[in-house]
């Protein structure tokens, strides 16, 4: 790396860091705030003190590298407005229809462009699809052991001689773990490869093709061991599929609404899995073929995201690290409400990516790889995206989602009865998700965690000691049922949206495909884990141990969460390159000194008095300094 263009770089090298750094690099401002080791916890933006006349001929360099000499009046006025974004009223340049349209940004924030909306709706679709493949299995549970001689469950009538049903429990944890350990070391790590050569709608057009055929394939196989394989193939979609799709509404849309639009994800795998139990249920009576139309009827979904992802713009941080501006702005033009907004975001992400560059340089996919745990910023990324994912299998929602059928039999529900509080399950878990799209980037992603994860503990404790109530009394399966669904209620706002909205936004351009691939992939591997050990789980701690063992890992999530995941609300994608340059340990010792004492004071002593000192000191962030700056008009 050229030692003139950063000063910044060899922090990672043992160096002693100052506070700020002196960058050289031509048209920067005068003091950069290390990407490695910020520890004023200082937000800064890129262009921020860049003399106009310097920023004017840097924006003249760009457009003719960019070869957009053609719009040089248009990207000057954007990159005025990036550049302090609270004092757009005051740019002489601008008129006053685009100063009506940046107000607006504000007022009216969810007032977006078709084109925006369309691409979350496919990226909804994916998400739908991710559902339905993971409910289908669900109800299928309580057949296909039976017709391929694998039963796993004695029936009510008493054990069958010479049956072993705790082997069987492996056999049938394993092909329901299939989608799940070929996604943790497949299909995830395709995606960055995928990505790097046919973009985000390639990458999510071939996702969809496998979760297609796969599907299909699957209500036909003939055995356990093709199921099986046919389940493998569903992996490598669904890892493929997951690791792109909510890095690809990420970079589409803007910070202001941004939590809001990606948790999509999440919301709209909860509507996959009620359609999925929908599904189940439709077909329950249907005889011996149920179960091949619960696994096949997933294809439903995946063929509107087969054929409209190719009328979605694609990323313009995809154009960008590929070098093609003029696409980045086409694909703007049409994601965003003017052309001056497209211009200042095209600029600002251009900005923002030559500091990235500074800092990790160029590198392939292994060394990418390594990097995720070797350079400081990117390694708190991967230790927050770690813990929310490992998080979300920690809180024992998918031994719901997997298995709730079974769960509900073993409280000897009958098959409907099963299926019948499945449903149940499935649509709380939808109707709950909605108050997320509002609350994700109003209270933020942190705060969701730490309200959601006592309460799903204590729900799970109590659905778990539900099993102690005698089977003959009608209160026995009611309450249990209550309890999961209020479980359901309190997960799907909080460590439902987020895990996934999270990982994508809190990796650099250079690393959020591989970045989001070790996401997805730790939260894939650990619910094949879980999908593989519950039944014999099931089987060895009853009921009651088991759901007790899952009360207590929410517990443990939760300290995890408190020390190592940082907020990430209404911060642009750029921007959050500072906050992850804050060392871990300064980050603990704030939430441990600072933000647990202020908790006790202001909520537990009602002390209203009580203050509490932010961690972050933001210096021209756009979202929230542009909002005081409107609100103030």
């Amino acid at each position: 790396m050229d030692p003139e263009k950063s000063n910044v770089a060899h922090l990672g090298n043992g160096a002693d860091p100052e506070k700020y750094e002196e960058v050289p690099r031509s048209g920067s401002r005068q003091q950069s705030v290390s990407l490695n080791r910020n520890v004023t916890a200082r937000i800064q933006n890129p262009l921020a003190g860049i003399p106009r006349a310097t920023l004017f001929r840097n924006v003249e360099d760009f457009a003719r590298d960019a070869n957009m000499v053609d719009q040089i009046p248009l990207l000057q006025k954007g990159a005025l407005v990036a550049q302090d974004p609270p004092s757009f009223e005051s740019v002489d340049e601008l008129d006053e229809a685009e100063k009506d349209a940046l107000r607006n940004e504000v007022l009216h924030k969810w007032r977006q462009p078709f084109a925006l909306y369309f691409t979350v709706i496919l990226c909804s679709i994916g998400a739908a699809v991710q559902g339905w493949d993971q409910t289908g299995s669900n109800g299928a549970n309580l057949s296909w052991p039976v017709d391929f001689n694998v039963p796993d469950t004695p029936p009510a009538t008493g054990a069958v001689p010479g049956v072993d049903y705790d082997y069987n429990s492996w056999i049938v944890g394993v092909v329901n773990a299939g989608p799940y350990i070929a996604s943790a070391f497949i299909g995830c790590w395709l995606s960055d490869p995928l990505n790097n050569y046919f973009g985000r709608r390639g990458t999510i057009f071939f996702a969809a093709i496998f979760c297609l055929f796969s599907v299909i394939g699957s209500a036909f196989s003939q055995n356990w061991y093709q199921l099986f394989v046919t389940r493998l193939l569903l992996g490598i979609g669904m890892g493929a599929k997951a690791s792109v799709v909510p890095i690809y509404a990420a970079e589409n849309c803007p910070a202001a609404i941004r939590g809001g639009l990606v948790m999509s994800w999440q919301m709209w795998t909860a509507f996959g899995i009620f359609l999925g139990f929908c599904a189940n249920l439709a077909v329950y009576d249907v005889g011996r073929i149920a179960w091949r139309l619960q696994l096949g009827s997933a294809f439903i979904p995946a063929v509107p995201l087969v054929i409209g992802v190719y009328f979605c713009p694609e990323s313009p941080r995809w154009y960008i690290k590929k070098g093609r501006y003029g696409d980045a702005f086409k694909s703007l033009c049409r994601l965003r409400n003017t052309p001056l907004q497209a211009a200042r975001d095209l600029y600002y992400i251009f900005a923002q990516i030559q500091e990235e560059s500074d800092i990790i340089g160029k590198s392939n996919y292994v060394t990418r790889f390594i990097e995720l745990f070797t350079i400081p910023r990117v390694r708190r990324a991967t230790l927050a995206s770690f813990t929310v994912m490992l998080a979300q299998q920690m809180c024992g929602i998918n031994i719901i989602a997997f298995y709730s059928s079974t769960v509900f039999v073993n409280a000897r529900a009958t098959n409907l009865q099963a299926l019948l509080a499945s449903f149940g399950f499935g649509l709380v878990n939808f109707v709950f998700a909605w108050p997320a799209v509002w609350t994700i980037d109003t209270y933020g992603r942190r705060a969701l965690l730490l309200f959601t994860f006592p309460q799903m503990a204590w729900t799970l404790l109590a659905a778990g000691l539900c099993f102690i109530i005698p089977e003959e009394d009608r209160a026995h399966l009611g309450l249990i049922a209550f309890f999961i669904f209020l479980f359901a209620a309190f997960y799907s706002p909080g460590e439902g949206p987020v895990p996934f909205t999270y990982s994508a936004e809190v990796f650099p351009l250079s690393h959020r495909e591989v970045g989001m691939s070790w996401a997805v992939a730790t939260c894939l591997f650990w619910a094949a884990v879980l999908s593989i050990t519950f039944p014999r789980l099931l089987r060895a701690f009853h009921p009651v141990g088991a759901f007790c063992f899952y009360a207590a890992l929410n517990l443990t999530a939760l300290v995890m969460i408190f020390f190592w995941v940082p907020e990430t609300k209404q911060r642009t994608l750029e921007e959050l390159d500072y906050v992850f340059a804050v060392p871990t340990r300064t980050h603990m010792k704030y939430q441990l000194t600072k933000a647990l004492p202020y908790w006790f004071k202001r909520y537990v002593f009602r002390n209203k008095s009580a203050r509490l000192e932010p961690l972050y000191k933001f210096d021209g962030a756009v979202a929230e300094h542009q909002k005081v700056a409107v609100l103030k008009e």
